[in-house]
């Protein structure tokens, strides 16, 4: 029998965070010790980040998006807690940005250039991308079907395609110019971009949003936001951190998809495996 290294998960809340409960049973389910902990306790003891191997900033609404999605939250990782930022991506840790949280993730700096950026760039002053409003200006909530692109990162590990469930207004990833969106690629950071379902046969990488066959209940346009190159998640040169605009944490059973019964869907649900990645990491 193998025995497995049982990491600690940090899943990070804010004041508007409302996807902390399922997602810390997420990293529980794939074996991890996890705490919810509150970015006030982080704020004043920052040393607690130093106990875990893994950061997960969950989706929701922190500081209720009041100047912009996740712009506060990312100011006090950037500000306050830079140091301690730092000191946890230069070792070998995880981390974990789902929606906001992934807005979080680039609006700090710590994406597109992970730990290394972080530390030449202590200002965050020419940030490479954001995520912006989506092209049709309003929130969306659907089910979209994805590809992965990154052999490198470690959260994707051994999966080809996803279905999973979107809920963001400020989805559209919009990088600074042509060069940096070619860095990406170069790097292998482009982690997933949204596709067409299985039927229409055709991969994203580019703009075209012609609707294909559809089920009611998953509509089409395959890109929901307009996000630039269809991507919908992004990591950094190392593999080891991975934000995605998608909630894998909303799908861990077959019966939570809305074609479960139509398609014969049974066990786990597509996001659990990218939990389950990063628990394994450490084995």
């Amino acid at each position: 029998m193998t025995l497995m290294a049982t990491p600690r998960v940090c899943v990070l809340r804010a004041p508007g965070t409302n996807c902390d409960v399922e997602t810390a049973h997420a990293f529980s389910s794939c074996g991890a010790n996890t705490d919810r902990v509150h970015l006030f306790r982080v704020l004043e003891s920052p040393g607690l980040l130093d106990d875990y191997q893994v950061l997960c900033i969950p989706g929701g609404f922190s500081y209720g998006d009041d100047i912009g999605a996740g712009v506060i939250f990312s100011s006090q990782l950037r500000g306050q807690l830079s140091e301690t930022i730092g000191r946890f991506l230069s070792e070998d840790k995880l981390a974990l940005g789902i929606c906001n949280g992934f807005q979080v993730l680039l609006k700090a700096g710590i994406l597109p250039g992970g730990a290394e950026a972080w530390a030449t760039d202590t200002k965050n002053q020419s940030p490479d991308a954001t995520l912006t409003w989506n092209t049709n200006g309003k929130y969306t909530a659907r089910w979209v079907r994805l590809k992965i692109v990154s052999t490198n990162n470690v959260f994707l590990q051994g999966l080809d395609e996803l279905d999973l469930p979107i809920a963001h207004a400020e989805g559209r990833l919009v990088p600074r110019d042509p060069e940096v969106l070619s860095g990406w690629f170069a790097n292998d950071q482009v982690g997933l971009c949204y596709r067409h379902r299985p039927h229409d046969g055709q991969v994203s990488g580019n703009s075209d949003t012609t609707p294909a066959a559809s089920d009611p209940l998953l509509p089409e346009p395959h890109n929901p936001n307009g996000s630039t190159a269809n991507i919908a998640g992004l990591g950094d040169p190392s593999g080891r951190v991975l934000g995605l605009m998608p909630h894998p944490e909303r799908f861990l059973h077959a019966t939570q998809h809305p074609r479960w019964t139509r398609l014969g869907l049974s066990g786990d649900g597509d996001g659990l495996a990218i939990f389950r990645n990063a628990v394994q990491y450490f084995a």
